[in-house]
């Protein structure tokens, strides 16, 4: 019974903090525009750029043989 004492009071005041933070999500925004990300997704353009698969000149590798050094 003397566990009633404080489990009440903690779940108000736990309730109180989730209405706090849904406010907050409702007043900045957070849950405005729920299908925009996911047709983004799905619309956004996978064409590579000419040019784009090919390695830089720099990226090139080169070999060196010991012998022709000297």
């Amino acid at each position: 019974m003397e566990s009633l004492y404080l489990l009440i009071p903690v779940s108000v005041l736990l309730v109180f903090v989730i209405g706090a933070i849904f406010w907050w999500s409702l007043k900045s925004g957070q849950l405005e525009d729920l299908e925009g990300p996911a047709y983004r997704i799905l619309m956004d353009d996978d064409k590579t750029p000419v040019g784009a698969h090919e390695k830089p000149q720099s990226a090139k590798r080169v070999s060196v043989d010991a012998d022709q050094s000297t």
